[in-house]
């Protein structure tokens, strides 16, 4: 182990640094130590050792002596990271571009290879195998490779890419190098690592895990299903990949949404000893899964005893009441979400959240749980050491335990690190001893800056932002978020404590900066605001006052001159107008502590002349600024990466504008915001970036002295970083990486050395007084208590402002005055608030007696204004006031009348958005429902019935549409023109007699039906003579040209019954019109009749006027209609008018006279007749007997008049009463009608319907045939592509397959060769001793057959590893041998010599027994290679006949889908419209129908046509067959006659045959020149046997030559035969030589390269030799018969 906090950085792992940088200033400092955790990755590298990575650090922990070591990665931050503590090897991978993977070993951290792959960005999990020397990786995106390196020979086995698949996890199997364990959030994978010799092979297998409701049911094969089922009525049943129409690699993965359940979500795994994989979930379960078969089973927990029942239960009982007081939610520890787990020979260790370790002990399928300890804090992962005696229990907090099984003790705590980044670090008084840190959450912690040990750790639990350490006491400042800042004491480093807090304001604390003399703490927060406070604890911290500034501030540099006792303030500032920085420089001096009352105004904050700021524009923005003195300023560049120096004096300054210019520039060679540190001396000027390189300056000649790549641009580069008192360390923190690294001086200029140390034993004799003062005062200042502010603190940033904002309030009482500004209590009230609510107080005693005046004025007046404000209620409305005179803040009400007016104009806006939004849908519907109807949906009702018929809404039909319906209707014609044709031509072949076809023409007519056609259309206005006969749907062409017909058909019957409609409708009108027409009469009558009946009035509903539901009438409207101020003044106007027209009215004489007199009329109408009366005489009122004769008289006349009158309305009444009758009567038919009408109407509508739904029902027939149609489509491009996947796989298998066995083949020879030498090295042994007694030839024969026993590799000597009996590599065969070789050592000693054998012959004897050793070792390597290799080769058999079988598969269901898409074609689906009991039958039994066809009637007819004309033809045929019979009796006497001529003839013909004719006598009879004749035949065959004479000789002299060339040839042969010979026994031994080199060459591949290649020639020429021989008698075939043509053609010749 090296010594602790030692740095390692070997040259291999060394890389360039950025800029090109010396070496010499990367060697000046070094790396003195490191701290920080992180919880991902942690691992054993030995027994006693655990590293984990940490930025670009990788720490080793040293568990007995805890002590550290660190491991630096030059190239930046640390990746992916993982160990074996069996081999005490580690690899890690950096996070630059196209990133590299680094094997180490340890303690010597050597760099043992370096391996690079194809990866561009990062790689995201590394594991090493448990035995072998084999790496898998993992990268991110964009590649996402999964990757299997051999790192001791760096060579890339495999890899296997899978796109957009994150990895959570990654193991090899302890058991099976050859096994891979691949994790995500979702899903499972074992990878199989085939290898075949010297080739290897990434298999997948995917582990389908259990849902949610542990469930672990096989799921089903959605492309593949397991039988071809089909429906009787609605065909085959496709799989859904198919309907919903997929093609290609989608179609094989598509699972419904419905059909997909969750499964379960992994979180921790381990491999068991028999290669088994224990896998935790968030939902509870612990799985089983068999890595051979990839099944999975759910453990069950076995019930446990009773009295264990009790304890578990207690326990749950006490841990969900602890989880209750902390305010979490408590949790069931019977299903507890396991997050890490670690397998042993005992059982299984697992924890999760709750901070508890659990054993289970598993055993068939169930398990026994127990808790092992509890350490409060959640668990991550669980790693045991390499000889199984501690388990690591790594927690997310930082903390880290050790737990031994053996022991059953409670775990220990082996680190107590920071668990978030690390916040600021600064180093204690005197700065040479120890430094403190601390973190976001507030914990702090001190450590020895010799090793970097942690001496103590207290942790706040606030959100902390900044930390700085008092030069003139051990107090740490601490600030906050919520604007507080706290004081620790450090004067016991060991046992830190909060001693005092101070809250400023309520602004969250930014930054905080002591003096070098310790005077002063400048706290910078939010919103401009620097807090000057006394550092000095006797002071207590106290705010001395505070300034804003008006810009954003950037960042403060102190400079302290110790001689004149000032400290100068830089603020350096963002100017938002102009891209340029502002320094401003303020003065503090120790006259503000002794009298600070002079220096700040009542509300705290410094008057201008105490500080005497001055301020200075600078040409460039800037990121951080330092002033050294004599006005010197280098700042940071924003905008490009330099320094700026700058000299504040009037030289450099331009006039306009008023801006400062830079001196000089350095490059900083750096990327990234940055900031700069000055040196406590400052000599030394730090520059730190977001790369992470820290460069240190010389502040007088910007030299650099020192840089070092300490972080990384990947972790956030550097936070903070900060000097020592001494100049020999420096801290720097990441921003993210969370490592805390510690640098010191290797090489300094001794000059610089002693500067330093000068400058801070100066500092320290000036501070060692004050120092020893402020640190007893801090001892004695009692511990701050932190639970009274707990609530508070713990309260979300949101909730402290809302508690903040409730504590401030203003009461005002009812007599106006103000009691309270902060109800608050002055310890929750910051310091601001404490002064403003002091002023507060002040000011109200001081001005209390204006107040009460005032107060009494405001009453008093108050009561004036409500006394006129009653006075004026009193007044008449003209002398009245508006409300608004009587305000007497007109601001106010003119402020809340905006407001008001503010909020009526939102509401107004949301309410005409709403309505522009409702008048947008209407405009949708009314354009969609209404406006695009050619035909608009209305209704007609009867008068008397309640019935009702709506029409057909009917849009216009888009010009496509008509387009394709003429396109249509052509192709039919057409069609049916070519079919017509077609039938002539079979008619006029076959030919019946014309009143035959004229019957079968008239029976085809007389039985023509619609029960074919399948519908009625063609009776309600449709043409179904357009449509294809159903009989003939068979191309999808068709099909779809059907539906086009049948709509066009719907159309039709719905725009006839439309036109119908509209008849009815204006037949209602004129109805109504009638009604109304007669109506009024009817009111005439019965106003002359004077009776009071209600007249019936008929009106159209809104059904049927649906146009008006998009109108509103006025008297819909139930508010008050809201008139503008123009509507409103044409109102008036109209009634003004109306008005006059009355008055004018009213005023006329003459109209009004016309009325008092007659009623208005100038003559007396017969209608008025009812109305006359006739006035009785006036002597009608006295007694009777005093009328006189006269008097008499005119009363008789008066009675004569009334009679005649009264007999007048009696008859005109009657004749009203009769017209009204007959009106009532003619309304009543006519309605009664037209209810008739609409009735039909009705009926026909029902009928209609039925017509509509059978064709309606056609097309969805259609339609599904061409959806299944394209389903089965859709299934075979999808079985396509499967196949052409499959036979793409089948070529590369074959392949795999040849190659693999010619591997095979030649490693059997190379096996061969090897087992022939260790059998020829057992056969040799008595060879090589000879020369030795028999006696002890057999006792060194028996020592020669003795072997050591079986070596186990050292590492797992006396462990309890369940991993012994692992399966091994070739490494492991390398180390096997070495052991081995090792254990032959003991055998070899002397003392196992058998007495009187000679020295030199045992060690002849060792040397040979070691050889047979190794040859036999070598033998049983390749035996096992050889098995491994025909393993291989048997798998990828296996898999070629899995993808047959798959093939033929997909070939059997492409036929099936050929069947199907024919049997679509061919069974169509035919409509029938049958009768009510036409289909009725007698019997019960149904009749099979399965085998039967469907044909159409027609065909029938013609068969039965065709079989009545040949029924004809035969009758005629009989008839004529008899009459022929007839003649057959007078021909048989003929017949007998010419039989006997016959033999007569014949006797004759014998005796001409007996009589010999020979050829001459033939010649003789018929040549006419015979003797001629012969003659020239006598000369002709002279010739022809001269000519064959000369030929023979010819013949015979030119066989007798070739004789003698072959005689020759014989002996030339003969000749060469006997070199050849001499030549093949030359051969024969140099051959015999060859085979000795070619054994002995191992070249046996290459002769058979060579031998297969002169085999394939010689089977060439063998084949050519065939080819010739066959030409050759095939040659000699066709000579022969030229020649026997030639004599045939040529006789003579």
């Amino acid at each position: 182990m090296e010594e602790a906090g030692k740095v390692r950085a070997p040259e291999e792992l060394r890389a360039e640094a950025p800029g090109g940088r010396s070496s010499a200033a990367e060697d000046a400092l070094e790396v003195s130590w490191v701290q920080g955790f992180s919880s991902k990755n942690f691992g054993f590298i030995n027994n006693h050792t655990v590293c984990y990575p940490c930025g670009n650090y990788i720490l080793f922990l040293d568990i007995e002596t805890k002590k550290t070591s660190v491991l630096q990665c030059q190239t930046g931050q640390v990746g992916a990271f993982t160990a074996n503590g069996n081999r005490q090897v580690l690899a890690f991978s950096d996070r630059k571009l196209n990133p590299i993977i680094y094997v180490c070993t340890f303690p010597e951290l050597n760099k043992l290879t370096e391996l690079k792959g194809n990866v561009q960005l990062d790689y995201t999990l590394l594991a090493l195998s448990f035995t072998g020397s084999y790496l898998a990786s993992y990268s991110s995106i964009p590649e996402f490779v999964l990757s299997v390196w051999n790192w001791q020979e760096n060579i890339l086995l495999c890899s296997v890419s899978q796109p957009g698949v994150t990895a959570t996890s990654l193991s090899f199997n302890p058991m099976n190098w050859q096994q891979l364990c691949f994790v995500n959030e979702s899903s499972i994978t074992v990878w199989h690592i085939e290898r075949n010799n010297d080739e290897h092979h990434l298999k997948q297998n995917p582990v389908k895990l259990p849902n949610g409701q542990d469930s672990t049911s096989p799921g089903e094969d959605l492309f593949f299903p397991v039988s071809h089922s089909e429906d009787q009525y609605y065909g085959p049943v496709l799989p859904v990949s198919a309907i919903a129409g997929l093609v290609g690699d989608e179609a094989e993965t598509f699972t419904p949404r419905n059909d997909t359940e969750p499964s379960v979500h992994p979180t921790a795994h381990c491999w068991t000893a028999a290669s088994e994989i224990y896998m935790g979930c968030k939902e509870g379960f612990i799985l089983a899964i068999d890595a051979k078969t990839h099944s999975v089973s759910v453990l069950q927990q076995k019930p446990p005893p009773e009295y264990v029942r009790k304890i578990s239960d207690v326990v749950s009982y006490a841990r969900r009441e602890e989880q209750k007081k902390k305010g979490g939610k408590p949790e069931d520890l019977q299903k507890t979400a396991l997050f890490a787990m670690a397998f042993c020979n005992e059982g299984l260790y697992a924890a999760g959240r709750e901070g508890m370790l659990f054993f289970y002990h598993i055993k068939d399928g169930q398990y026994e749980m127990k808790i092992c300890t509890d350490i409060l804090q959640p668990i991550s992962s669980l790693i045991f050491s390499p000889d199984y005696t501690i388990l690591l229990l790594i927690t997310d907090q930082g903390t880290v335990y050790t737990y031994k099984p053996a022991h059953s003790r409670e775990a220990v705590k082996l680190l107590d690190a920071c668990s978030s980044c690390f916040l600021a670090a600064d180093f204690l008084t005197p700065g040479n001893k120890y430094c403190v840190s601390v973190t976001a959450s507030a914990e702090v912690q001190v450590w020895l800056l010799e090793d970097g040990t942690c001496l103590s750790k207290l942790n706040l639990n606030i959100e902390a932002t900044a930390m700085a350490c008092c030069p003139s006491s051990n107090s740490v400042a601490l600030g906050t978020r919520r604007g507080q800042i706290y004081f620790l004491d450090i004067t016991n480093a060991e046992a830190p404590r909060v001693v005092y807090r101070i809250f400023p304001s309520k602004f969250p604390v930014l930054s905080l900066h002591y003096d070098q003399s310790g005077q002063f703490l400048i706290a910078r927060a939010t919103e401009g605001h620097i807090f000057i406070l006394d550092a000095r604890p006797s002071k207590l911290f106290q705010v001395l006052g505070y300034v804003v500034f008006a810009d954003e501030i950037l960042g403060i540099s102190i400079v302290s001159d110790l001689k004149d006792d000032t400290v100068e303030v830089v603020v350096l500032l963002n100017v938002a107008e102009v891209q340029r920085a502002r320094l401003e420089i303020f003065f503090l001096s120790s006259a503000l502590i002794t009298d600070n009352d002079k220096y700040v105004n009542e509300y705290g904050m410094f008057n201008a002349s105490a500080i005497r700021k001055d301020k200075y524009d600078l040409d460039y923005p800037l990121s951080s600024a330092v002033r050294l003195k004599d006005n010197l300023v280098y700042g940071y560049c924003t905008r490009a990466p330099f320094i700026c120096k700058y000299h504040l004096s009037e030289e450099n300054k331009l006039e306009d504008p008023s801006v400062y210019l830079s001196e000089k520039r350095t490059p900083s060679n750096q990327f990234g915001s940055g900031f700069l540190c000055l040196s406590p001396n400052s000599r030394w000027l730090a520059s730190a970036a977001k790369d992470g390189v820290l460069f240190i300056y010389h502040t007088f000649t910007m030299d650099i002295l020192a840089q070092k790549h300490c972080h990384s641009y990947q972790g956030g580069g550097i936070r903070s970083m900060v000097f020592s008192l001494d100049g020999k360390f420096i801290l720097v923190n990441g921003e993210k990486d969370g490592a805390l690294v510690c640098l010191k001086w290797k090489k300094i200029d001794n000059i610089e050395a002693e500067e330093a140390d000068h400058h801070w034993h100066s500092l320290l004799a000036l501070l060692n007084k004050s120092t020893s003062d402020e640190n007893n005062v801090l001892k004695s200042m009692a511990e701050w208590q932190l639970d009274q502010e707990s609530t508070l603190e713990s309260l979300p940033e949101e909730k402290f402002k809302e508690a903040a904002f409730k504590s401030s309030s203003v009461e005002v009482t009812e007599d106006g005055n103000i009691t309270i500004w902060y109800s608050a209590s002055t310890d929750d009230m910051s310091w601001i608030g404490q002064i403003i609510k002091k002023v507060t107080r002040e000011e109200t005693e001081r001005f209390a007696s204006q107040k009460e005046e005032l107060q009494m004025g405001i009453k008093k007046l108050r009561k004036t204004i409500q006394k006129m404000m009653h006075e004026n209620d009193q007044v008449p409305d003209t002398e009245k006031l508006e409300q608004q005179e009587f305000n007497l803040d007109t601001e106010e009400q003119e402020r809340t009348q905006a407001e008001a007016e503010q909020k009526v104009a939102t509401v107004r806006e949301e309410i005409e958005m709403k309505n522009l939004a409702n008048y947008y849908l209407q405009n949708v519907i009314k354009h969609e429902c209404w406006d695009a109807m050619y035909v608009k949906g209305r209704a007609v009702k009867c008068f008397h019935m309640a019935c009702e018929v709506k029409n057909y809404p009917l849009q216009e039909r888009s010009e496509e549409e008509l387009e394709t319906l003429e396109k249509v209707l052509r192709l039919q014609k057409i069609e049916t023109a070519d079919l017509k044709k077609k039938n002539v031509e079979i008619e006029s072949e076959t030919v019946l007699p014309e009143d035959r076809g004229e019957k079968a023409e008239v029976m085809a007519d007389e039985n023509a039906s619609y029960c074919l056609t399948g519908s009625l259309s063609s009776l309600y206005g449709g043409d179904t003579s357009i449509l294809y006969h159903q009989w003939d749907l068979h191309t999808r062409e068709q099909k779809v040209n059907q539906i086009v017909l049948l709509k066009d058909i719907i159309y039709k019957v719905k725009t006839a019954f439309n036109k119908e409609f509209d008849t009815v409708v204006q037949q209602k009108e004129q109805e109504i019109a009638r009604v109304k027409e007669r109506n009024l009469r009817i009111r005439e009558i019965l106003a002359q009749l004077d009776l009071q009946v209600e007249v019936w009035e008929p009106s159209l509903a809104d059904d049927e006027k649906p146009e008006r539901a998009l109108t509103v009438q006025d008297s819909e409207i139930k508010a008050e209609k809201y008139l503008t101020e123009q509507e409103r003044e044409k109102a008036e106007l109209l009634a003004k008018l109306e008005m006059e027209r009355r008055n004018a009215a009213l005023n006329n004489d003459r109209l009004r006279a016309l009325n008092d007199m007659m009623g208005g009329m100038l003559e007396v109408r017969k209608e008025d007749i009812l109305k006359m009366d006739i006035s009785p005489p006036p002597f009608i009122s006295k007694p009777e007997n005093s009328w006189n004769e006269e008097e008499k008289k005119i009363f008789s006349e008066y009675e004569q008049k009334v009679k005649e009158l009264n007999e007048e309305k009696e008859k005109y009444r009657g004749a009203l009463e009769n017209e009204l009758k007959k009106l009532e009567a003619s309304i009543q038919e006519t309605t009664q009608h037209f209810d008739e009408t609409v009735c039909k109407l009705s009926e026909k509508k029902v009928k209609l319907e039925m017509v509509i739904y059978q064709e309606e029902l056609k097309i969805v027939y259609l339609v599904y045939a061409l959806l299944l149609d394209e389903e089965l489509g859709t299934r075979e491009a999808g079985l396509h592509h499967f196949l052409v996947k499959k036979e793409n796989e089948k070529i590369k298998t074959a392949r795999t397959i040849q190659t693999a066995k010619n591997k095979i083949e030649a490693y059997r020879d190379t096996r061969e060769t090897a087992t022939a030498e260790e059998k020829n090295l057992e056969c040799s042994f008595t060879k090589h001793f000879a020369d030795v007694p028999a006696n002890l030839r057999d006792e060194l024969f028996q020592l020669y057959k003795h072997r050591p026993k079986a070596p186990v590799t050292g590492m797992l000597l006396g462990t309890a590893n369940p991993y012994v009996d692992c399966s091994g590599s070739a490494e492991d065969h390398k180390e096997a041998l070495t052991l081995l070789m090792k254990a032959m050592d003991e055998l070899d000693s002397s003392e196992h010599m058998p007495k009187g054998l000679n020295p030199s012959v045992w060690e002849h004897f060792c040397l040979a027994r070691r050889k047979k050793v190794k040859s036999e070792e070598l033998v049983k390597w390749k035996d096992r290679t050889l098995t491994e290799m025909q393993t291989f080769l048997q798998r990828r058999m296996d898999e070629n006949k899995k993808i047959e079988s798959q093939i033929e598969a997909i070939f059997q269901e492409l036929t099936w889908l050929e069947e199907e898409k024919m049997k679509l074609q061919l069974n169509l689906t035919v409509q029938f419209l049958l009768k009510q009991g036409q289909v009725e039958l007698q019997s019960a039994d149904i009749p099979d129908y399965t085998d039967a066809i469907l044909i159409n009637k027609s065909v029938i007819e013609e068969l039965n046509c065709a079989i009545m004309a040949q029924g004809e033809k035969k009758i005629a045929s009989m008839v004529e067959c008899k009459d022929f019979s007839k003649g057959i009796f007078q021909l048989e006497w003929q017949h007998k006659k010419m039989r006997m001529q016959i033999e007569d003839l014949k006797q004759k013909a014998q005796d001409i045959v007996t009589l010999p004719i020979s050829k001459d006598r033939q010649l003789f009879l018929t040549e006419l020149n015979y003797d001629s004749n012969i003659e020239h035949r006598i000369s002709v065959m002279e010739q022809t046997l001269g000519i064959m004479d000369k030929l023979h000789k010819k013949n015979v002299k030119h066989q007798q030559k070739r004789i003698k060339e072959l005689e020759k040839c014989i002996s030339l042969k003969e000749q060469e035969n006997y070199e050849l010979s001499l030549e093949l026994k030359e051969m024969l031994v140099s051959v015999s030589e060859r085979r000795h080199i070619f054994e002995a060459a191992d070249t046996q591949h290459v002769s058979q390269r060579i031998a297969e290649q002169r085999y394939q020639e010689i089977l060439k020429q063998k084949h050519l030799r065939g080819l010739v021989k066959e030409q050759e008698e095939q040659f000699e075939i066709l000579q022969g018969e030229v020649a026997r043509l030639r004599s045939r053609t040529f006789p003579i010749l």
